[in-house]
This record gives structure tokens, sequence and C-alpha cells, in this order.
């Protein structure tokens, strides 16, 4: 949990670049201390994330990451498209995108920041139940060759206590899950 400021200020921003959806400000502040100070920021719409849970399984998507150069396996997630978007709508939306499937339910399991020494990206995760299967709108070349993987519920602890997740997402949103559901 955040305690505020905790007597940083802030005395000015420069813009260093704009993608379609990042910012890189350099921020100039003062320490509780006095000592001015910079750093580097990247402002990020934020995001949401899903655990589908359908039946005894969990639906997960093995998409390729630019990044990393590799596939990566995930919970089907992605960044909000517009400033004050619903969370649950963009979580709705995702969860058909990405493995078509609709939510029942839909309950707020945990929200993070992903890198908050250098971004203010913050993603909400729910668990999907009482899904139903429909026809899944990929959206971007990833999600056009990704696999939809199904992982028995049974074998998601075996998974993280294995290290065969690389996806901070994903292993947060797992292990949340594994928590709710007792």
């Amino acid at each position: 949990m955040s305690d505020g400021s905790a007597g940083f200020h802030l005395v000015g921003v420069r813009h260093v670049a704009n993608s379609s959806f990042l910012q890189a400000e350099r921020l100039h502040l003062i320490s509780p201390t006095g000592i001015a100070m910079e750093r580097t920021v990247i402002r990020h719409p934020g995001a949401v994330a899903v655990v589908p849970v359908d039946g005894s399984e969990v639906v997960l998507i093995r998409q390729y990451r630019s990044p990393t150069d590799s596939m990566l396996l995930e919970i089907p997630a992605g960044k909000l498209d517009l400033p004050g978007e619903d969370l649950i709508a963009a979580a709705r939306r995702e969860l058909e995108e990405e493995v078509g499937l609709v939510a029942g339910s839909l309950e707020l399991l945990v929200s993070f920041w992903t890198t908050p020494g250098f971004s203010n990206e913050r993603i909400w995760v729910y668990l999907a139940t009482d899904v139903t299967a429909v026809a899944a709108r990929p959206h971007g070349a990833e999600e056009e060759v990704a696999e939809i993987v199904r992982v028995p519920i049974n074998a998601i602890a075996g998974m993280l206590a294995a290290d065969e997740l690389d996806d901070a997402k994903t292993i947060i949103g797992l292990a949340a899950m594994l928590a709710r559901l007792g």
C-alpha cells in the first residue's frame, strides 16, 4: 500500500518521448531532506488481466512477446484503451478477444504496480467464473497465432513451484486464484 509522497515534492516535468500509449517523462523532484533529484518515468494507461476458470481448468494463452523474443504462457490481459475506461468492461473485452470466453462473474483478485522503479503501470487482475465459449476476436498479429492452453487447477501450484511460468502478472494472478479458491 502506498503512503503518499513521503515528503518528496515534484517541481518540474519534461516530456521526453511519446508512443501510441506510453509517455516518457523526466521528473525533477526535491527530497524531504532538500536534495534535488531527477527520475525518468514511463507513464502507462494501466491494464487488466483475467484468470478464467472453466470447470476444473484455467484457460491461458501462449503468445509471442517481442521484448523477450519468446512465447510466454500468460493469463489473458491487455492495456486500458481509454483514460478512465471501466475496468470490468476492459477485462470482459480482453477475455473475449484473447481466449474466446465470456464470464458470468468477474471478481477482483488483486491489483499491483508492475515496475514501480520506473513506471506507473498498474494491473487489476480478475477471477472469471461461469464462463461460456464464444468466438475469439484476436487483436494483433501475436494473438492471431497464439495458442489457447487449458491447465488443470490442481496443476497450477506445481507449475508455480517448478518455476515454469515467466510472466509476473500470470504468477501473481494464479497465486491469488489459488489463495481465493482455497
